[in-house]
């Protein structure tokens, strides 16, 4: 089965609190409040969607989702580099596909 490797980048030189809002948006953020008494988890993208992060900037994610993913990132003028890639075993597996 083949899926899609989305590698992206915010343009430089960016701000950081933009870098912030799309690893926000992205991945989510487990957040805290009053001295940790209250915690609690903002959702990303990501957490509906199944995906294989590879390392920092770096995703693999079924052709289906492609198009959100790549919307996002439209949104924050990243530079992105889409390609077809062979799941392994492993990515299978993360990706509930098999």
């Amino acid at each position: 089965m083949r899926g899609i490797l989305i590698a992206y980048r915010l343009r430089t030189p960016h701000d950081p609190n933009v870098a912030s809002a799309l690893v926000k948006r992205l991945y989510g953020q487990s957040t805290s409040s009053q001295g940790g008494k209250y915690r609690y988890r903002r959702k990303g993208l990501l957490d509906e969607i199944p995906a294989v992060r590879l390392i920092r900037g770096v995703i693999i994610v079924e052709k289906r989702n492609k198009k959100n993913i790549l919307e996002l990132l439209e949104e924050f003028d990243a530079e992105v580099y889409v390609r077809e890639v062979v799941l392994i075993r492993k990515d299978l597996k993360a990706l509930g596909v098999e």
